[in-house]
């Protein structure tokens, strides 16, 4: 079991080239994001994090903001490489949308006090795994998936858009779809490096 968790993990990788040729059902897909929803660890059992899931003309359409309004502010003359970028997102099936509902947090920043900075800083860790569970979770369907953060930039208009509840705050993008591409051979440091171990 440990060999098979730890081996998904090292497979799981960036995939920017995807597309919407997968029998990943939108069924399976909220079912995964609902177990990750339900096991992922969160300090004091916050359970602070909220999810969006976007498929089809919904997910076309939150890559369609984010390009108006990068296209605003994105140099004319290099924007095409930006346009290539989007586009590549809105050619997947799907995009998981990842929030934290600050009316958590700042519940609990009133109760316990003595930790109230601490609190965006554990839900943002608690977030973080929940990321990577799903990301995981939809490598193991055989799903091309990347993260992208155009937060804060799209923040207002995905809020008035889908009617998001004002206290959800916008995290992280994760557009999803069949793989088109593999990814490149990653350099990683020396474990020596980065590990210390006394026994």
């Amino acid at each position: 079991m440990t060999k098979d968790f730890l081996g998904a993990i090292a497979k799981r990788r960036s995939i920017y080239g995807i597309g919407k040729d997968t029998d990943v059902t939108p069924e399976r897909v909220q079912e995964i994001v609902e177990q990750a929803l339900l096991y992922t660890p969160t300090a004091f059992n916050s359970q602070s994090a909220r999810i969006l899931i976007l498929f089809g003309e919904h997910h076309i359409k939150l890559w369609d903001i984010t390009m108006e309004i990068l296209r605003n502010i994105v140099p004319a003359d290099v924007f095409p490489k930006t346009e290539q970028k989007i586009n590549s997102f809105a050619a997947g099936v799907g995009t998981v949308l990842y929030f934290e509902d600050m009316s958590v947090i700042e519940s609990l920043q009133a109760q316990f006090t003595l930790y109230k900075d601490n609190f965006p800083v554990w839900s943002l860790q608690s977030n973080g795994m929940l990321e990577l569970v799903i990301w995981t979770a939809f490598d193991q369907e055989g799903l091309g998936v990347s993260l992208q953060h155009y937060d804060p930039l799209i923040d207002d208009e995905v809020k008035t858009t889908w009617n998001v509840p004002a206290s959800w705050k916008l995290i992280a993008q994760m557009p999803f779809g069949s793989k088109t591409a593999e990814p490149d051979e990653k350099r990683k440091l020396p474990v020596k490096d980065r590990l210390k171990v006394y026994k």
